[in-house]
C-alpha cells in the first residue's frame, strides 16, 4: 500500500516505520524528543512550544547550521492520540491569522504488522505552494526526519 495525493496541490510522504504507533507518537508530541529528530541535519531544533490538542499553538523552531532560527508557529486542529494530528500554520497562538498560510499537515500513525504505517500529507494552500515547498526539497527533508523519527522512536 502506498499513500498518493488526494489532490495536485498535495504532496505525501508514506513509510512503515519499525518502532510501534505509540513511540512513533510520542516523538510528535513530546518537545524534549522533537528536539531530537525534525530538522534535517546538519539543521536542529532548538526550540519547541507544543500544546497538542484541538486549537492549542505550537512553535517548532529550526536553526540552519550558522545557528539562524526560523519559527513555524501553527495551531493544532484535529488530535488523535496515537492515530492522527493535524495542523496548520495558517493560524498562531489565539487563532490569530499568520501572514502568509503556506500548508495544513494531517499525519497518520496506523499499526502494520508490528510496525507503524506513517503518513504525512502536506495539503497547500495553492499549487505554487506546493511547487515551492517540492523545490526546497519536501520528499528529500521529509525523508530524511522521517529516517531519523524511525532512529530516535526505535529507542523509545
Amino acid at each position: 500500500m502506498t499513500a498518493t495525493p488526494n489532490t495536485d496541490k498535495e504532496l505525501v510522504l508514506d513509510r512503515l516505520i519499525d518502532a510501534p504507533r505509540d513511540k512513533v507518537y510520542r516523538c510528535w508530541t513530546e518537545p524534549d524528543l522533537i528536539k531530537q529528530w525534525f530538522a534535517p541535519k546538519p539543521w536542529t531544533t532548538p526550540k519547541v512550544d507544543i500544546d497538542v490538542r484541538p486549537g492549542g499553538a505550537c512553535t517548532v523552531t529550526m536553526a540552519d547550521p550558522e545557528g539562524n532560527e526560523y519559527p513555524n508557529p501553527g495551531i493544532y486542529l484535529d488530535v488523535v492520540p496515537n492515530e492522527k494530528l493535524v495542523f496548520t500554520d495558517a493560524f498562531a497562538a489565539g487563532w490569530q491569522p499568520t501572514d502568509k498560510a503556506f500548508f495544513t499537515c494531517e499525519l497518520t500513525f496506523a499499526d502494520e504488522g508490528g510496525k507503524t504505517r506513517y503518513i504525512a500529507r502536506a495539503k497547500h494552500w495553492t499549487l505554487e505552494d506546493k511547487q515551492q515547498h517540492e523545490q526546497m526539497g519536501f520528499h528529500e527533508g521529509w525523508g530524511q526526519c522521517a529516517d531519523q523519527l524511525e532512529a530516535l522512536a526505535k529507542t523509545l
